[in-house]
Order: C-alpha cells, then sequence, then structure tokens
C-alpha cells in the first residue's frame, strides 16, 4: 500500500459562541484538512488549524509545509514500512507540529483501515468509549455561571474553565461564581493558559484550596518555557499541577518528568506533530507513573476523532478534552466520533470512520 497522492483544502466554520482564553479569541474554526490516498484505493484524513499563539503555526505555513515539503518527499513511500515514513515526515522540517500531526493522522487512518480495524483498537485498544469535560471560556464571573450551569444541563460532569487574564482575584471570583451556582455535581478543571507567574499561581491555588473550591487540577499555570516554575507550583500546592504548552516533544516530557516539574501532563496531537510522537510521550509518562490528558486546539471531528482514539488507546491517558466539535454550528464530517452528552463513542467503522466531508465549508 503505496501513497498515491496527498491534497489539501481549508475549511471554516462559525462558532456557537466565542471561545476565550488568555491567549486568545476565537469565533470561527478554521483548519487545513489533508486527504492521503493510496494506491490501493483507501483514503485517510487529517487537520491542521493554525494557532498562532501557541504552536505558531498558520493556515499558509501549515499548507506549504504539506504540499511543498512533505508531500514531494511521501509519495510512492509503502505504508508497510510506516516507521521510515514518520522518521521521514517529523525529519524533514524544524517545528511543524501542527502540519505533520494532520499527515501523521491521515496515515495512521490509512493503516489502520488496511488492517480492517478501528484506530484506537490498532493502537492498543485500551478502551472504547471515554468522556470529554466542556470549557468554559474566561468572562464575566456571571456569564460563565451561566455558561457553566448550562453545560451542567446538557449533560456534561466535567468543566474545564479558563482563567489566566485578569489578576487572580478575578479568577477566584469566576470560580466561586461557578462553583456556587453548580454545587458540588460537576469536577471543576482549571486552565491558565501560562497566564500567571509561579508566586502569583501559588498564591492564587493556596486561596482557592483554602476556600475550599475543590478544583480538580490546574492546568500550564506559567510560561510554557518556565518549567522552573512549573514545578514551585507544583512543590508548593496540594492540587495537582498539569503541564500543557510545556510539552510538545518527547525531551520536553523528558526534562518536566525527570524534574518532577508536574504531576499530570495534556498530550495535543497538534503539538507532538501527531499520533507517533504522542504514543512516545504517553509511554515514557508511563514509566514514571504520570497520568495524561488529551487535548485538542480548535478542532474539527476530523482532528478530535483521531485524538480520541490514540487517548482511548493508552492505559494512562484517563481524562479527555474533546469538546470542540461540540462548539461548532456544524459538523464538518459524517462519520467519526459520535457525542451521546458527555460521552464519546468511537464507532465500528474501520480507520477514523471518516464516511463523508461537508463540502459547503471548503474555502475557495
Amino acid at each position: 500500500m503505496n501513497i498515491q497522492n496527498i491534497e489539501t483544502f481549508q475549511i471554516a466554520i462559525p462558532l456557537h459562541k466565542p471561545f476565550k482564553t488568555a491567549l486568545r479569541t476565537v469565533t470561527v474554526a478554521e483548519s487545513v484538512v489533508v486527504k492521503v490516498t493510496c494506491d490501493n484505493g483507501i483514503v485517510g484524513y487529517g487537520e491542521a488549524p493554525p494557532t498562532h499563539v501557541i504552536t505558531g503555526d498558520s493556515l499558509a505555513s501549515i499548507d506549504y509545509a504539506i504540499t511543498k515539503i512533505f508531500k514531494p518527499l511521501l509519495l510512492g513511500e509503502s505504508l508497510r514500512n510506516r516507521e521510515q515514513v514518520f522518521e521521514r515526515l517529523y525529519k524533514s522540517a524544524v517545528g511543524n507540529t501542527s502540519a505533520k500531526a494532520a499527515v501523521d493522522m491521515a496515515i495512521y487512518d490509512c493503516i489502520a483501515q488496511q488492517a480492517s480495524m478501528p484506530l484506537f483498537e490498532f493502537l492498543g485498544g485500551y478502551s472504547s468509549t471515554i468522556e470529554t469535560d466542556y470549557t468554559v471560556s474566561v468572562n464575566h464571573p456571571d456569564e460563565m455561571a451561566d455558561d457553566a450551569q448550562q453545560y451542567i444541563h446538557d449533560g456534561f460532569s466535567i468543566l474545564k474553565v479558563k482563567v489566566g487574564k485578569d489578576k487572580i482575584e478575578k479568577d477566584i471570583e469566576r470560580i466561586k461564581a461557578i462553583r456556587k451556582r453548580i454545587g458540588g455535581h460537576a469536577l471543576i478543571r482549571l486552565d491558565a493558559n501560562q497566564g500567571w507567574h509561579a508566586k502569583v499561581a501559588v498564591r492564587a491555588i493556596q486561596k482557592m484550596e483554602d476556600l475550599g473550591l475543590d478544583v480538580e487540577l490546574v492546568e500550564q499555570p506559567v510560561k510554557a518555557y518556565d518549567v522552573e516554575g512549573l514545578k514551585y507550583v507544583t512543590e508548593n500546592t496540594q492540587t495537582p499541577i498539569m503541564a500543557d504548552e510545556s510539552i510538545f516533544s518527547i525531551h520536553d516530557a523528558k526534562r518536566v518528568l525527570e524534574n518532577g516539574a508536574a504531576d499530570l501532563i495534556n498530550i495535543k496531537l497538534m503539538k507532538a506533530g501527531g499520533i507517533h510522537e504522542a504514543l512516545r510521550i504517553a509511554k515514557l509518562a508511563h514509566i514514571y507513573g504520570i497520568e495524561c490528558m488529551v487535548g485538542s486546539m480548535i478542532e474539527t471531528k476530523i482532528g478530535i476523532t483521531a485524538a480520541a482514539h490514540f487517548a482511548a488507546s493508552q492505559p494512562n491517558v484517563n481524562r479527555y478534552d474533546f469538546d470542540a466539535p461540540l462548539m461548532l454550528s456544524e459538523d464538518l464530517i459524517e462519520g467519526g466520533i459520535a457525542y451521546k452528552e458527555s460521552d464519546i463513542e468511537l464507532g465500528v467503522g474501520t480507520g477514523l470512520g471518516i464516511e463523508k466531508i461537508n463540502e459547503k465549508f471548503i474555502v475557495d
């Protein structure tokens, strides 16, 4: 089974409501979609959204990397030698992790289809259903409490609350408003998106601990490069601390794990460069006894399906942040994962199970 063609096209889908974090505001989900066609007729799909403030990737850079760098290298390559294919992909350019991820997931889609297996089974098959959280964007405390209440009503029991945009007193006010509104009926995990300095983070988290706000974990409280600061927060709080933007590669993961700088890791395909490298990070974390979350950027159901299949395949991945497709006004695809409130079913098809692309969202 050889790669016969690699094609790209851009899509844009409006969100129901603006997605706001300490780093950015998103109103439209944009992505580069990749279609890999093999000489036996099998077709695989992948995608890469531009997340300038995290990965540094843009629509233009993603498309260029795929069409001008990866495609010439990979055309004609046999997927029976997939380790060689992935090595060529990852060594062909520094960075460009989102573009690599899109091609990587499309290749894995093809390989799993050839094996007549759903991708999660091909990768390890640890679980067939998972439960996602739902993200509460950073806004006025009352609006965030309203949103949280609505998501609980919609069947979600885990909320990922965005903080880190203002002074810590404002963030604490936000969490107090949410906890008061929803009571003890849901887990609350916080994501500061690098919005605090280390000492400020410790003060904020300790204050929330003293107030009994029952926060499950705090994700990336400090700047991505500040591993020492991350370690300081981890060592001076009782609440588990999760590394996100601090870990793109397995080398980043090794540094964080060796230094005991975080209690948990958030793996994202767009940071790691795809499933192949994400598997290495998950297995390294497993050696250290560290549990992982798998999250995403603002992606359509293509990218989230790939991430969900990877997450379900690994024993030490037990937290899932796959709400992005639910934020979109419409689905890009038919097939892929299926949502039943907060539960995600991985489907019964082979590969990613993608059946059809809704062409009305393709941008000329």
